[in-house]
């Protein structure tokens, strides 16, 4: 099965960090992504400005990574937007419309670049109101990994991969702003690879929904209660279909699905062969296509909007569920006995 298209890639020698410099980068958010960036733009000369509510986690956070308030940290959203020749969307996508309705749009400076790690909310901007104006540059940064990682590798001299787009080209220069900034957070060291807004998003949520987050985390639970439910110890049942599955994922970031192949016994890639395709059947797949077509027509952004809009009582429901799971019980248990792992923050 061949892709009928080609990634183009980009590296340090494609981008040129000098054009950032004179302009004033507001990053909104202090989270996850927005600690790793908003410190990789700094530490690469950047004049960069967070903007973040005061009193909350991000507040504290950046504060104690050295931003200091009514210099390089501000609570007043309109008065960063204002001055922002380069505004950084990275919170949470259901807040983001609130915030660009209420503090960027009757702020935003003629010609200022608008950047999102996230395509959700230009995605999807008929239902969440950010529809930028004509005279701005639209670009997409994406780092392909979690903002700690993001930070750690830009601190060891290496970087992250990420991705690259571009939906609106006022400048004429869009695409190698987007790319000094790429260079700017490390990005182009490993590879920025081009994509589109669409992509970006679509394959991001289906990705999320059925393998990394709702497909992994329903075929261990079900693979233990199987095992439980058999009789078998649910402490057997946790290291089985739990504990061992990092050992695994590693192989194959490692390596790809081949490695992880030589590397196990020729009993489990039998397993594998044998049993796998019994597993994921036409019908799974079948469901994965409704899963995307809900991604790709707006359902699932519709319905994830409404979901937060009214307090998020279905999320609510299913995060008690899973905390009162067998295999989180069994699971904190044995977690103690590992102290290699690393505590949770």
């Amino acid at each position: 099965m061949k892709s009928k298209k080609t990634a183009k890639t980009y590296y340090d020698n494609d981008a040129d960090l000098s054009l950032l410099k004179g302009k004033k980068v507001v990053v909104l958010g202090y989270g996850s992504q927005g600690h790793a960036q908003a410190l990789n733009l700094k530490d690469s000369g950047v004049d960069v400005l967070v903007a973040v509510r005061p009193g909350g986690k991000g507040w504290a956070l950046a504060l104690k990574h050295g931003w200091t308030s009514g210099v390089n940290l501000t609570s007043d959203l309109n008065a960063a937007v204002r001055q922002a020749d380069w505004i950084h969307f990275l919170l949470p996508d259901e807040t983001q419309g609130p915030v660009w309705k209420e503090n960027v749009q009757p702020n935003l400076k003629k010609g200022a670049v608008l950047s999102w790690s996230h395509g959700f909310n230009i995605r999807y901007n008929k239902l969440t109101g950010v529809v930028p104006p004509k005279e701005a540059d639209v670009v997409l940064i994406a780092p392909k990994g979690p903002g700690h990682l993001v930070r750690r590798t830009y601190e060891e001299g290496k970087g992250t991969p990420a991705l690259v787009a571009v939906e609106q080209d006022f400048s004429g220069k869009a695409k190698a702003y987007a790319l000094a900034f790429c260079k700017a957070i490390g990005a182009t060291r490993a590879g920025v690879i081009e994509t589109t807004f669409t992509e970006e998003t679509e394959t991001d949520l289906f990705g999320e929904q059925n393998v990394l987050c709702g497909g992994t985390a329903d075929l261990v639970k079900a693979g233990f209660e199987t095992l439980v439910k058999a009789g078998y110890q649910p402490e057997i049942a946790y290291f089985e279909c739990l504990h061992e599955l990092k050992l695994i994922t590693d192989l194959i970031q490692e390596g790809g699905i081949g490695w992880m192949n030589h590397s196990i016994s020729d009993t489990a890639e039998y397993g594998e062969y044998s049993r796998g395709p019994k597993l994921i059947t036409a019908a799974v797949k079948a469901q994965m296509k409704k899963n995307l077509k809900d991604v790709q027509d707006g359902t699932f952004a519709k319905e994830y909007l409404k979901e937060k809009a009214s307090g998020a009582p279905k999320m609510a429901k299913a995060r008690k569920a899973m905390a009162e799971h067998p295999i989180e019980v069994v699971g904190e248990r044995l977690r103690s006995m590992m102290p290699w792992l690393k505590k949770k923050e």
